[in-house]
């Protein structure tokens, strides 16, 4: 009788339910808490800024706006410090930066000097998007590390929920000024669990994988035996930053990926800016505040986040990530529906299928990248907060034309032309070891 046994798996890295894997993913949820905490904190509390300065409500809006532009520019400079510094590293250097700015901006006795000190805080900001999923990427084994990153992810929805509910109870006691000094507490709070909480990283293991090699299937699942090289892409014969930028631009199927990223991401923020106004208006005629619970679905965002690692490592990132954008235009529906029930069901579902399709992409251009996975994650970021603030805006000018109506047609429009360029993620050849 022959006796048939699997290869040995050399691969140090951390598997799931290892206690290494565990502090691992506690300790990057909690930089995700603690990034989008301090990023979304004076959302909740425009209003009041708009008065303490006397200025317009646009104008008041800019405090968020400069942070996101500054998250999104400053992503690339991240990431080459990251390759360069390591990621681990970058992550500390960049929060501890970001909490320092929020001790000092509810200090601002100016529009300007505020605006000022969010940019900077955004610019602080970027280091965690540009390291985070290619430090997953890197120190999870790779039959764990969609899982890992959809935790990651999963953080997202809790720190700008978190951030939000929290900086709104805080300024009912003290103004604006103590909305951003507790979400600046809770990042502090987070740093503090990252560095004390994350393993050292396994670099050698990282290195042994990376020389033994092993693909990633066309179909978006992350094979067992090690991370992936890059397919499409010219040969990496160098490490300076414009070869490494040049194989995330040009690695086959990471194009296709930051496309989803910015069209699924303009859909969602065009939704979400949106709805307080036809909440607020008829036939619902709710309060302000009752308004603003709203930001409550995204409970359903980090559900999706921590299920699609799973779920990808079964079906595949294709099948997952089309799947995710119909029950996305579904839940759009579902928004035109002038009962509250019904429109807060199809909201949960939205936000759900959102970040379930974020989760998967993001993973899936981690797992693809090798040269250039810093970068990749980069442009990744930098599309993603492009389609946030481009797409956003235009839904804006789509409601003021032709009402509520128009504009979920429009975000219904951006996920189908995300349906169309995932396309292009069908059948990607399996990656070539690296």
């Amino acid at each position: 009788m022959t006796v048939t046994t699997s290869p040995p798996d050399h691969d140090a890295r951390p598997r799931a339910g290892t206690t290494a894997y565990r502090r691992t993913v506690v300790a990057m949820v909690a930089v995700a808490v603690a990034t989008f905490a301090q990023l979304w904190s004076v959302q909740p509390v425009l209003p009041a800024i708009a008065a303490g300065f006397g200025s317009s409500a646009s104008q008041a809006a800019l405090t968020v706006s400069v942070a996101t532009g500054g998250l999104a520019g400053f992503t690339l400079v991240w990431s080459g410090a990251a390759d360069r510094f390591g990621r681990a590293r970058v992550i500390a250097v960049s929060l501890a930066l970001t909490t320092l700015v929020g001790c000092v901006t509810p200090l601002a006795g100016e529009l300007w000097v505020l605006l000022a000190l969010r940019a900077l805080q955004g610019a602080a900001l970027g280091g965690v998007p540009a390291a985070a999923v290619a430090y997953l990427s890197e120190e999870v084994h790779p039959a764990d590390a969609p899982r890992a990153t959809g935790l990651y992810i999963a953080g997202n929805p809790l720190g700008g929920m978190g951030g939000r509910l929290l900086a709104g109870f805080a300024a009912d006691l003290g103004g604006w000024q103590w909305g951003i000094a507790a979400n600046t507490l809770l990042g502090l709070v987070c740093l503090l669990v990252f560095v004390l909480v994350l393993p050292r990283p396994r670099r050698a293991a990282t290195a042994a994988a990376v020389a033994a090699g092993a693909g990633e299937h066309g179909t978006g699942r992350v094979a067992p035996t090690g991370p992936p090289g890059p397919a499409g892409a010219a040969p990496a014969t160098g490490s300076g930053m414009g070869r490494r930028l040049a194989a995330a631009l040009t690695t086959r199927g990471l194009p296709a990926l930051y496309a989803q990223a910015l069209l699924l991401m303009g859909a969602f923020m065009t939704v979400y800016n949106l709805l307080g106004f036809r909440l607020m208006g008829e036939p619902f005629g709710l309060s302000q505040s009752a308004a603003s619970l709203l930001f409550l679905s995204y409970t359903a965002g980090m559900v999706g986040s921590a299920v699609s690692g799973n779920v990808s490592l079964r079906w595949g990132g294709y099948p997952v990530l089309i799947v995710s954008t119909v029950l996305m235009a579904a839940g759009l529906g579902g928004l035109l529906s002038t009962a509250l029930v019904g429109l807060m069901a199809a909201l949960l579902v939205l936000t759900f299928a959102f970040f379930c399709a974020h989760a998967t992409a993001s993973a899936w251009v981690g797992a693809r990248a090798v040269t250039g996975r810093a970068q990749a994650m980069a442009l990744y970021t930098l599309a993603y907060y492009l389609g946030s603030s481009l797409f956003g805006w235009c839904g804006g000018l789509v409601y003021d034309a032709v009402g509520w109506g128009g504009a979920v047609a429009f975000a219904a429009g951006l996920c189908a032309a995300a349906a169309l360029v995932g396309l292009r993620l069908r059948r990607l050849p399996p990656v070539p070891s690296g």
